[in-house]
């Protein structure tokens, strides 16, 4: 059955193609935005906002043990984990339905269907064919799981937010940023938690400094951190989930859950991208541009299918540039996957931007200097809790051109994104050490170091 002619076609309804549909038709482009799940993607539906507002609850605990240090009686009770999750559902559908207005007002026809590709730019949903001058991949990406017996016993980030109650014991494997919010947030509310890494640190794509003073901080919170250890095989026994690891030479049992958390994969097997022409790498991403341009001309990708900085406001810049390019003739309009600002979840939360310390080194060698600043913050000075903030930047040549800024410690989620917009101007040391300090802040560090 015949469907009709866009414009513009955003395969996949999360952040990524949203944005593209909404910022082309916000210049006079017929677009379409085909998805047959939920809208607004892994960010809305099991990533970003539900893991942020769990992140917030995992917060009361300390903010109320440091509040007896303040003069105020109060007490812990358990997590109300079924409350927690009633709300945090509601806002997510009720932030669904408010995507689904904003297509609507924008005049961008929304196709709940599954999409394949039967040409470069033709599309078949729900028995309809769709044919487009552009077409946006945005497909996004889900867990990956571990090749390993008992696989299936275990469970992803995606159910984490699915979790009708708190587990008590529980395993999450994996090192990168997911797993380290995650493995926070359940020892938070109460959780007992050990972490199975394959590598030697946490949070190996990131400065050290973060990995280390994580770890401490980690181990300090009771979360318990297994380094080097190779996942064999997970099967449940009568008391509960067993890991073995070490090549059958140690078993971890009596877990209640066991979250991977090893990677994501990309969302393309469906979408016969072969009748399309469009190429994959290995790993079934697709390859593209600066430009977003893939090897077949009017198909694009954006975002995690890309394989690339796979964070949603990466995803919405590239989109929002994208349709810029294509329908306002801003001829060299494209995202520049550089100086990306990155915020983790953890407790404490870290801030990043731009090169870290190796990085810096590798690339401008004995013209690297860092500053490191490690200090307790005004917080918690009435407490016997001490924890420090750590922070860090790196520069390079004489003059001290700023290319990278770490920093963990409360706070760092909120002020990381000024100091992004200095590091991707190019200030130097010297622009730094020229503000006037905003005292007493923990921010303060980083235009006062020497």
């Amino acid at each position: 059955m015949s469907g009709r002619h866009y414009d513009l076609i955003a395969v996949g309804g999360g952040s990524g193609g949203l944005a593209a549909a909404q910022r082309a038709a916000e210049y006079g482009a017929r677009c379409a935005v085909i998805e047959s799940h939920k809208l607004g993607g892994t960010c809305v539906n099991v990533g970003c906002v539900p893991k942020k507002v769990t992140w917030h609850a995992a917060g009361f605990p300390e903010a109320i043990r440091i509040a007896a240090d303040y003069g105020f009686e109060a007490s812990i009770s358990p997590v109300g984990w079924d409350k927690l999750k009633e709300a945090r559902d509601a806002y997510v559908l009720r932030l669904n339905g408010i995507y689904a207005s904003n297509l609507e007002k924008r005049d961008v026809t929304l196709i709940r269907e599954q999409a394949q590709f039967v040409g470069p730019r033709t599309i078949e949903a729900g028995g309809k064919t769709y044919t487009t001058d552009h077409v946006v991949i945005a497909t996004g990406g889900h867990p990956t799981l571990p090749e390993i017996p008992g696989k299936e016993l275990g469970i992803t980030s995606d159910d984490f937010f699915e979790l009708e109650s708190r587990p008590q014991c529980v395993a999450v494997v994996g090192s990168g940023y997911i797993a380290m919010e995650l493995s926070g947030m359940f020892r938070a509310l109460g959780s007992d938690v050990s972490v199975f890494i394959r590598k030697d640190r946490v949070l190996r794509s990131f400065d050290p400094m973060l990995s280390e003073v994580l770890t401490e901080r980690m181990e300090s919170q009771g979360i318990e951190i297994f380094l080097c250890s190779e996942l064999c095989e997970l099967e449940m026994l009568d008391s509960g989930l067993s890991l073995t690891v070490d090549g059958g030479r140690e078993a971890f049992d009596d877990f209640d859950a066991v979250l991977w958390a090893i990677g994501r994969s990309p969302n393309t097997s469906g979408l016969w991208l072969d009748a399309a022409g469009v190429d994959t790498d290995d790993a079934g991403f697709v390859p593209t541009d600066e430009y977003q341009n893939t090897n077949v001309e009017g198909v694009y990708a954006i975002g995690d299918v890309t394989g690339r900085a796979a964070l949603t406001p990466v995803a919405i810049a590239a989109g929002r540039r994208l349709a810029d390019r294509l329908f306002d003739g801003q001829t060299d309009r494209h995202l520049e996957y550089k100086d990306i600002p990155t915020v983790i979840f953890t407790h404490p939360p870290i801030g990043t931007v731009g090169m870290t310390e190796p990085e810096a080194r590798e690339h401008y060698g004995d013209d690297v200097r860092v500053y490191t600043s490690r200090f307790v913050s005004l917080y918690y000075q009435l407490s016997e809790h001490r924890p420090q903030t750590s922070m860090r930047l790196v520069t390079v040549g004489e003059e001290e051109r700023v290319v990278g800024c770490h920093i963990i410690g409360d706070g760092a989620d909120e002020m990381l994104q000024g100091f992004a917009v200095a590091v991707r101007m190019g200030a130097k040391k010297d622009d730094f050490d020229d503000t006037v300090a905003i005292h007493p802040t923990s921010a303060e560090e980083l235009v006062t170091m020497r």
